[in-house]
């Protein structure tokens, strides 16, 4: 059986990771400039349809969407200047990451590649709103939850770290204590490189998208409360 033949980003970003510095970072760019762009146009299509499931996004621009690909080394011991994947977040609240949003990385990592819904690491006073809004609508939060779609696609198993045990204030044998342990409430659906070669990966990845909107919505209403 012939090799599926991979997505054109990732033989330029496989390359990159054995050559992760400026000089041939620069002899490439025109190559980077080309699946970069690329990128773009296919991005652009998924918010296209995401759009059609949650209009909120509709505004987003694949440009405006998109991480840049120079990572921050300033408090990392890698100093690789490169990332070797590309991703891409769309907030309901527009350019904020202090809201829950979808979240899209092309990755051939093992595990590393796929969608998010949700949000990652909040602070202390977005926690505490997130805990007493878990436990004053459970029987909501369980019912987002436990739709078939969701469950299939994402699973039970929330991304993110979590607290060894209840938190301070929580009794340690509390219901929702699994719940109020976490630190980030969020999904996550890992995609194979091999996704990314369909032709029509944008749609599909846009419609994988559709059913954490609302677990986005809770998050972000208990958050405004």
């Amino acid at each position: 059986m012939p090799q599926q033949k991979l997505h054109p980003a990732f033989s330029f970003l496989r390359r990159l990771g054995e050559n992760n510095d400026r000089p041939w970072f620069q002899a490439h760019r025109a190559e980077y400039d080309a699946v970069r762009e690329q990128w773009y146009a296919e991005v652009g299509r998924l918010i296209a349809r995401l759009a059609q499931h949650d209009p909120r996004v509709g505004g987003i621009s694949a440009r405006s969407a998109s991480y840049r690909i120079y990572r921050d080394t300033r408090f990392s011991n890698d100093k690789s200047p490169y990332k070797t994947y590309f991703s891409a977040a769309f907030s309901v609240q527009g350019h904020r990451d202090d809201y829950a949003g979808y979240y899209l990385q092309m990755d051939e990592r093992p595990g590393e590649g796929g969608l998010y819904g949700g949000l990652y690491c909040l602070d202390g006073p977005r926690l505490n709103k997130m805990r007493h809004a878990i436990v004053d609508n459970i029987d909501e939060l369980q019912g987002i939850l436990a739709e078939p779609e969701l469950r299939r696609l994402y699973g039970d198993v929330w991304i993110g770290p979590a607290l060894k045990t209840a938190p301070k204030g929580w009794p340690k044998d509390h219901p929702q204590a699994a719940l109020l342990r976490l630190k980030s409430y969020g999904k996550f659906c890992g995609l194979a490189p091999g996704f990314f070669s369909r032709a029509d990966w944008p749609e599909a990845a846009a419609d994988m998208l559709a059913p954490l909107r609302p677990l986005i919505d809770f998050i972000n209403y208990s958050l405004d409360e």
